[in-house]
């Protein structure tokens, strides 16, 4: 396939957070808003003069200082992150908009706030509670939250204009960018895709961390690329994936899984648009509040939804999504010492493994793993050894 005209200048967007695109827009005097769940509604960090940015810390390897204040036994994502705040890798951010998801994201996000890491007098961090099962009543504990959280705070210190008419502009600009990258990553689906799923990993990622009006231009002319883009007459891989887990913020480790001779079709992981880059649909009569409270309380698979029925609503939701992208096998993955991700990593292995609550079974591979692509060797030998199991099932039933 001939190379996509933006892969390059997209990667070169990745190399760090303060971005050539984070930097422009502060120029424009735009105020940069960090988060780092899946949990925060992305359109709230693009009102009035605001972008989002999700953080992230490329070629970070070695996070001493941060272990020194979170102790070695922490999810090195979350002491990456702390470990680039202390190097001024985050200088131009205006706020810290977290979720208390579990206790290491929760005590990194605080440590931004006692150690002064910003130089920027007015930089707050606020911390929404969101609540840990659905349900009407749940969704309207969650409105509160971001209202007492997000909007009360930040119109206090920065005089951010949260009207419906702005908000609504907001999960206009956001519902673009759904509908962009579900367009492409439809393309997935195709016996023969006319992108990879490093390609695609790259794309969805510069969504997250960089102004969303000024990445726009460059997606809808990459989308448009991708609907003419003629694959090579014969598909080069000899296996179909699934990567799902917590955190996979570097594009890198989707490289290793396909350098090995799998496509990876489907992006159910933290950072991935599945789910996550489905438009908010905001019914007649409804605050645009309460439809982005509705949307992000339900859309979410994350193992932190607590209850049977959620657990078996994520199962299915693996064996759902493998099945419509024709995934022959899924990777499931979770940082070191990440207690949801861990537990959940387990369980649906077991429970996909051995068909229970789901239709039928789907071979699976189970890996634990460091933020950095540290131990690339021993992967490597995991992901060939899966993928010619795959080929060899594939075999036996025909």
């Amino acid at each position: 396939m001939r190379d996509l005209k933006h892969l390059i200048y997209f990667e070169d967007l990745l190399r760090e957070a303060n971005n050539a695109l984070v930097k422009q827009a502060c120029a424009e005097g735009k105020l940069a808003l960090a988060y780092n769940c899946s949990y925060i509604p992305e359109p709230l960090l693009d009102v009035d003069g605001c972008f989002g940015v999700r953080l992230r810390a490329p070629g970070c390897t070695n996070p001493d200082l941060a272990t020194y204040y979170m102790t070695n036994r922490s999810c090195p994502y979350s002491k990456s992150i702390l470990e680039r705040a202390f190097e001024g890798g985050y200088n131009f951010l205006s706020a810290l908009i977290g979720q208390e998801c579990c206790t290491t994201m929760n005590r990194m996000e605080q440590y931004f706030d006692y150690c002064k890491l910003i130089p920027n007098e007015k930089f707050i961090v606020t911390c929404i509670d969101m609540p840990m099962k659905k349900g009407e009543w749940y969704g309207g504990y969650f409105r509160r939250q971001l209202e007492q959280k997000v909007l009360t705070p930040m119109h206090e210190t920065y005089g951010i204009d949260y009207s419906e008419e702005n908000l609504m502009e907001a999960i206009e600009r956001f519902n673009e960018v759904c509908r962009i990258i579900t367009e492409i990553g439809d393309l997935r689906k195709l016996d023969n895709p006319p992108i990879t799923g490093y390609e695609f990993h790259v794309i969805q990622l510069v969504t997250e961390v960089c102004p969303k009006y000024l990445i726009l231009p460059y997606l809808r002319e990459t989308l448009e690329e991708l609907r003419t883009r003629e694959p090579d007459p014969e598909p080069w891989y000899r296996a179909r994936v699934m990567l799902a887990g917590s955190e996979v913020d570097d594009p890198e480790f989707t490289k290793l899984i396909e350098m090995c001779g799998a496509i990876v079709v489907a992006d159910r992981y933290c950072f991935g648009s599945l789910p996550g880059r489905e438009p908010i649909e905001v019914k007649e009569g409804q605050h645009p509040l309460d439809a982005m409270a509705e949307y992000y309380m339900y859309k979410n698979e994350c193992p932190r939804a607590m209850g049977t029925d959620a657990l078996i609503d994520r199962r299915m939701y693996l064996y759902n999504l493998a099945k419509e992208y024709k995934a022959e096998g899924i990777i499931l993955q979770n940082m070191k010492f990440c207690e949801y991700w861990g537990y959940e990593r387990a369980i649906a292995a077991k429970w996909i493994t051995e068909g229970n609550h789901i239709p039928s079974t789907i071979p699976t591979c189970q890996i634990e793993r460091d933020y950095a692509n540290a131990a690339v060797g021993q992967l490597r030998t995991r992901f060939q050894a899966f993928i010619e199991s795959l080929e060899i099932k594939r075999i036996q039933d025909k």
